[in-house]
């Protein structure tokens, strides 16, 4: 019997009590394959709003009667990691916060959300700063000039022991910015490299204007990567300079300019690593994912219909709590059958960087295998 049930079915439940239930535990309650959300405090209502695409998005806490104790007991499956929020109601209000009694947080460009892992889950230690990897170092480039009609500035990541006198592969990755604050991009870079996993890359992280407008097959992004960011990187720093060695990475919208970029410009570039790509698509009838999509829909079905061959590897990543999981597990075989060489992972997770920012390891490493190569299970 779960801790909670036992707890329900006392016959008295003092204020000294609850306290005595909630000492030394954490929280959210993980016991084996079930999740229990506590709340602790005097409403009206409770919720806890989750991101798992198929279950309701609002589920709501049951108060133990006599206590300020309110609970939700959700099945969670092993190697699970879900965020969520508490929905509060009192005095007629609506207020929504994270978890009081959950230290564990994930941030995100609209703020942050308590976090809660299932059992089996381990935190990544590749995302930790490890005090023997060395730094890579950052620059700024600032295009003053670029299809927007207006000035871009790009980050880029050298390795560390960066030579001159030696070559590398490109990576470029769409909202650099979010990548380096939300997944830790930088360590992740550092410390894979250190560990020989993943070979010394040299990284561009773009910075976007209005990504819901750039990147759902823009012509002008198309032609800023392709015909600016690209050629400045090779006059500036020693790269390869073969399709082979050059990959486009982004997420949801950023997977699908990863794609419409390669799609725009065939042949030059090799690798794809496109994660939780936003790639709405219809064979019949509209779609339901409001306007934003239009664009996309628009692109995905001209891709679908004449895809062409983008690239020669892919790797994709897809959370099975998404709403978009069935378009990528869509996606994976129509880009074996168009000639690519394509790995599919998925994992218990949502659409967020760290579900991003976990997966990295795996995808870093079979794109640009480093000496001591390994395969995941």
């Amino acid at each position: 019997m779960l801790a909670i049930h036992e707890f329900e079915r006392r016959p008295r439940r003092t204020r000294h009590d609850v306290d005595v239930f909630m000492a030394g535990k954490s929280f959210p309650i993980v016991e084996g394959s079930n999740a229990t959300f506590i709340y602790r405090g005097e409403a009206s209502e409770v919720h806890v709003r989750h991101f798992v695409y198929g279950l309701p998005a609002s589920q709501p806490l049951r108060r133990i009667d006599g206590t300020d104790l309110w609970y939700f007991v959700l099945e969670l499956p092993e190697r699970s990691r879900i965020e969520y929020k508490f929905e509060v109601h009192r005095l007629g209000q609506a207020e929504w916060l994270t978890d009081p009694l959950n230290s564990h947080l994930a941030h995100d460009p609209f703020g942050a959300n308590s976090v809660c892992h299932g059992a089996g889950y381990r935190l990544p230690d590749w995302v930790e700063h490890d005090p023997e990897a060395r730094k890579g170092e950052l620059q700024e480039l600032i295009f003053r000039s670029t299809p927007f009609g207006d000035r871009r500035r790009v980050t880029v990541y050298l390795p560390a022991r960066f030579r001159k006198t030696r070559r590398y592969p490109l990576l470029i990755v769409h909202d650099g910015g979010d990548y380096m604050r939300f997944t830790r991009l930088q360590t992740v870079l550092d410390n894979l490299i250190h560990r020989m996993e993943v070979q010394p890359l040299i990284v561009a992280m773009t910075h976007p204007g209005n990504r819901m407008v750039e990147y759902p097959d823009d012509r002008a992004h198309g032609a800023f990567i392709a015909e600016h960011v690209l050629p400045e990187m090779e006059s500036r720093f020693p790269l390869f300079g073969t399709p082979d060695t050059r990959c486009l990475m982004g997420a949801s919208f950023g997977a699908v300019a990863s794609l419409s970029t390669a799609w725009r410009y065939p042949g030059t570039f090799g690798r794809l690593l496109l994660q939780s790509g936003s790639f709405a698509f219809t064979d019949i009838g509209t779609h339901k994912r409001g306007p934003a999509f239009d664009p996309v829909v628009k692109f995905m079905n001209s891709f679908r219909e004449n895809p062409g061959k983008p690239a020669d590897r892919v790797f994709m990543t897809c959370g099975t709590f998404e709403s978009l999981i069935y378009e990528n597990r869509s996606m994976a075989p129509f880009l074996r059958e168009a000639g690519m060489h394509v790995k599919f992972v998925e994992s218990r997770d949502g659409h967020n960087w760290e579900n991003w920012r976990d997966r990295m390891r795996e995808a870093l490493s079979w794109l640009f295998p480093g000496p001591l190569w390994m395969v995941y299970e």
